[in-house]
């Protein structure tokens, strides 16, 4: 696995030209400066950013906004204009683009092509998947993209477990797909797409650790992330909190409540780093914004680069950087978390 990350890692670096490298330094440089007088400066544009394909899932994870039907906004998938448009105005700053924030990307019609599309670009792409349309006939397409990271959710290593969050899902279903994007890997002698099993540890699998560790060997995957789980309604404590506190984003109080393990800081790179644009083409400051709050401009009538500098952005900056707990989102963030 170790050889598969640091050739991932070259593959980042690798579109690495001298125009964003001169926009990293920039956006580098005037976040530590707004940092230590907390005034929002900016002096370049993201250095990644996110595209959301579709926001339609095929299944009803309770803590996902999407899949429970809490996000209210309107379903649909993210048309050609609005990606050319998006990639023209970013790429020659940027190096990382995912193709996720909400819903399953797999569920966009042309969801290679949007892949292909960005590869054009020399940008390095990545996206995450619940696996349930993966298929030997769209592996094959998956490898041939030229996608660079496929991120497979995998929160179970028995089908009980599996649906016990991934509602309506199938592990049978899962594991056939990673297989395929493997075997499509082999068939075309490709070290790409770099495919990683991401594992939510919550208190309903924390048991099963161990044995998704011998899974991805068996597989033979690049790599596995154990992550920590996000939990909106957390104050009480959930049967989704893990009692194991390496992978709880979440610790008990001596009065019964819960609260986010993470020392407050008034700064937040991801605002001077990165942003996300919705399938509708709304610009939100991060992946944090699930219900898609704080809009800070639309890409179908306005510039994103304009969009970056606007006054509306730099008056969320400048929240963050004086009191970024009355954010509600913030409230909930792991940025900075070692868990």
């Amino acid at each position: 696995m170790r050889g598969s990350i640091i050739r991932n890692g070259l593959c980042v670096v690798s579109g690495l030209s001298f125009r964003r490298a001169v926009n990293y330094l920039k956006i580098a440089l005037s976040y530590r400066i707004s940092a230590v007088i907390n005034k929002p400066l900016m002096w370049g544009y993201p250095v990644s950013f996110a595209i959301e394909p579709t926001n339609r899932c095929n299944l009803s994870c309770p803590q996902c906004p999407s899949g429970s039907g809490q996000d209210q906004r309107y379903k649909a998938d993210l048309d050609e204009k609005t990606f050319a448009k998006a990639l023209e105005e970013m790429a020659p700053h940027a190096m990382y683009l995912t193709l996720y924030f909400q819903g399953e990307p797999f569920l966009h019609p042309n969801m290679a092509q949007l892949v292909k599309e960005a590869k054009k670009h020399n940008l390095y792409v990545a996206t995450s998947t619940n696996g349930h349309f993966l298929d030997q006939g769209n592996a094959r397409e998956i490898v041939q993209s030229g996608l660079d990271k496929l991120i497979v959710s995998v929160d179970g290593t028995n089908q009980k477990t599996y649906e016990s969050y991934r509602k309506g899902g199938q592990l049978d279903t899962v594991i056939r797909g990673i297989k395929a994007v493997i075997e499509a890997k082999i068939e075309n002698e490709s070290k790409k797409p770099m495919v990683e099993v991401q594992f939510l540890v919550m208190g309903i699998n924390e048991h099963q650790t161990g044995e998704i560790k011998v899974l991805c060997e068996n597989l033979g995957v690049d790599r596995l992330e154990l992550k920590s789980a996000q939990i909106y309604d957390y104050g009480k404590g959930s049967p989704l909190i893990p009692e194991d506190p390496k992978y709880a984003r979440y610790k008990k109080m001596q009065n019964g409540q819960y609260v986010l393990q993470t020392n407050w800081k008034n700064r937040c790179k991801r605002m001077w780093e990165s942003c996300v644009i919705t399938c509708t083409g709304d610009v939100l400051p991060c992946c944090f914004d699930k219900h898609a709050q704080y809009v800070m401009g639309n890409i179908a009538n306005e510039k994103l680069t304009e969009i970056w500098h606007n006054s509306r952005y730099n008056a969320f900056r400048k929240k963050i950087l004086n009191d970024r707990q009355t954010i509600p989102m913030c409230r909930n963030c792991t940025e900075g978390l070692r868990v």
